[in-house]
């Protein structure tokens, strides 16, 4: 009979394949903004919202498997209040924050029907949405995007390890010393430096808007708090 600890595990487990599949597309976009600006990354996200902006896609290969993988992870630590901290529990914890601030301003907020916000479609929302707060506030939007990006890295990475030793007890990785900091840097480097280096080619871009799109991106930003301190 499988305990309810193991199968917190499981449920944890089984729902970061689904997580990872979502960053490589979603973080694909503003990598490419490296290659082609925003009007790339645009496109790459148009595309990789097939998979995860669908009435089906989100709420049972995207937001599920998130509150899944969430739910079960706090409770076991919940039930382990002595076990040490690990890595990837210290670069989760900044995610339980940063995830929903970004969910909000990208997602949630952008589709409310109200004035002047209007129900902005997913192809009013592209990248210029990025470059438009990347000008309007630099430090809040630089702290979000480099919080989120970093955390968002070391906890896949570390977490990849924990699952892989998990289910592959006799090829153990090590998760101490030298190895994981060069792993965590090579991962960082790989993944975090493109991404980082294309949100910097859109922050230098000029916004290219209409007025009235412009109002309604505000009207956006200005719903979330943490933006309101710049």
């Amino acid at each position: 009979m499988v305990s309810f600890s193991s199968l917190l595990t499981n449920l944890n487990h089984g729902s970061a394949p689904f997580i990872s599949t979502f960053l490589l597309i979603h973080l694909t976009a503003p990598a490419l903004a490296n290659v082609g600006g925003s009007e790339m990354a645009s496109q790459v996200m148009i595309l990789g919202r097939e998979y995860y902006q669908t009435s089906f896609g989100e709420k049972y290969l995207l937001l599920g498997p998130i509150i899944v993988h969430s739910l079960s992870g706090i409770t076991r630590r919940l039930l382990a209040p002595g076990k040490p901290i690990s890595l990837v529990h210290l670069a989760a914890y900044p995610l339980l924050l940063l995830a929903p601030i970004h969910f909000l301003t990208h997602r949630a907020i952008p589709a409310l029907p109200s004035e002047p916000i209007s129900s902005l479609s997913p192809s009013e929302l592209d990248y210029q949405f990025v470059v438009h707060h990347l000008h309007k506030y630099p430090v809040v939007s630089w702290t979000l995007y480099g919080a989120l990006i970093l955390t968002t890295i070391v906890h896949a990475v570390e977490g990849a390890v924990v699952v892989w030793n998990t289910w592959t007890p006799k090829m153990r990785v090590n998760q101490q010393g030298k190895t994981r900091s060069v792993r965590l840097a090579a991962a960082l480097m790989a993944f975090g430096g493109p991404v980082l280096s294309g949100v910097y080619v859109l922050s230098r871009e000029l916004p290219f808007l209409l007025k009235g799109m412009a109002e309604r991106f505000d009207a956006v930003l200005r719903s979330v708090p943490i933006y309101r301190l710049e």
